[in-house]
């Protein structure tokens, strides 16, 4: 629970800051909020657990670009795939229905 915490706090830490700098991301914020944290969670775990994108597209098979990719455009993850990336950090995908 401390780890999410933490993570959390660096997000919304990272969100103000940007949202400060750049007023495109701050005016379409709240309607791509959830695929853009998909993507800096995905970021941050994997740099949590002290890897590269290269390092982990290693991993999974795949170009640094795919992962790349990822961190940076989530907003059409399939399911099977984030698993299979925070499988390879050596996390586990939880998902919660609220």
């Amino acid at each position: 629970m401390l780890d999410e915490s933490i993570t959390m706090r660096k997000l919304e830490s990272y969100i103000a800051t940007r949202k400060t700098h750049d007023s495109d991301f701050a005016e379409g914020y709240e309607a791509g909020y959830q695929e853009f944290q998909i993507g800096v969670l995905l970021k941050m775990a994997r740099e949590d657990a002290g890897l590269t994108q290269e390092q982990l597209a290693r991993r999974l098979h795949t170009k640094k670009s795919a992962i790349s990719r990822i961190e940076n455009h989530a907003e059409d993850i399939k399911l099977s795939t984030l698993e299979k990336f925070v499988t390879a950090l050596g996390k586990s995908l939880r998902i919660e229905v609220g």
